[in-house]
């Protein structure tokens, strides 16, 4: 039982760039889980804490393969990503310089028109518009893919258009298209770990 001993206590494996752990959070009290961008807050506690909790009070088995779902509407599907991305924080830069709620480099922002990273920073509403323009981009590279993989199982992923446009945020679209035609035997990983079967889930 998760709730014995006045705390929630959990041994998780390794998610993503989340090593394996133990975590043991007193009930009753305020506790707040912090830590540099893509250290993995959210990680923990949407794939590792929520699941658990939830599993635990409707007296369910806890899935191996809980991800984030969407409801396959566009709010969903970019809201979720920004979760994986920032937590949704318009200001963060990660320790790798990606800034924003969607975690552009500057490489991404001058492919989609973007000079200035200090503007696109203060300004939530031209990563809105960012983000669509680099998925928009990315849809029209990945187009034919799109028509020949969806629906398929490529590498244990059950491959969708969502899925395929979120990796492609991840990695490129490129990176997408090596994982696909490879028969997700090319699997790239970003610099903290996380690999595009992740995404491709979205």
């Amino acid at each position: 039982d998760i709730f014995e001993n006045g705390a929630i206590e959990i041994r998780t494996a390794q998610i993503h760039n989340v090593k394996e752990m133990d975590i043991k959070i007193p009930k009753g009290k305020l506790t707040v889980v912090s830590g540099v961008s893509g250290s993995g807050k959210t990680t923990l506690l949407l794939e590792a804490l929520y699941p658990a909790v939830k599993a635990q009070i409707n007296n369910e088995e806890l899935s191996d393969d809980f991800s984030l779902e969407t409801n396959n509407t566009f709010i969903d599907f970019k809201e979720a990503l920004a979760i994986r991305e920032s937590d949704g924080d318009y200001e963060v830069v990660n320790s790798y310089g990606y800034m924003g709620k969607y975690q552009f480099g500057k490489g991404t922002l001058k492919f989609i028109g973007i000079k200035n990273a200090n503007d696109f920073l203060k300004n939530p509403a031209l990563q809105e518009k960012a983000f669509v323009a680099y998925l928009q981009k990315n849809k029209w590279i990945l187009k034919n893919d799109i028509r020949k993989y969806v629906g398929r199982k490529v590498g244990g992923v059950t491959i969708t258009e969502s899925g395929m446009l979120a990796a492609a945020h991840l990695g490129g679209a490129g990176a997408v298209q090596d994982f696909l035609r490879s028969n997700g035997q090319n699997d790239f990983v970003d610099g903290y770990g996380t690999n595009i079967k992740t995404y491709l889930k979205t």
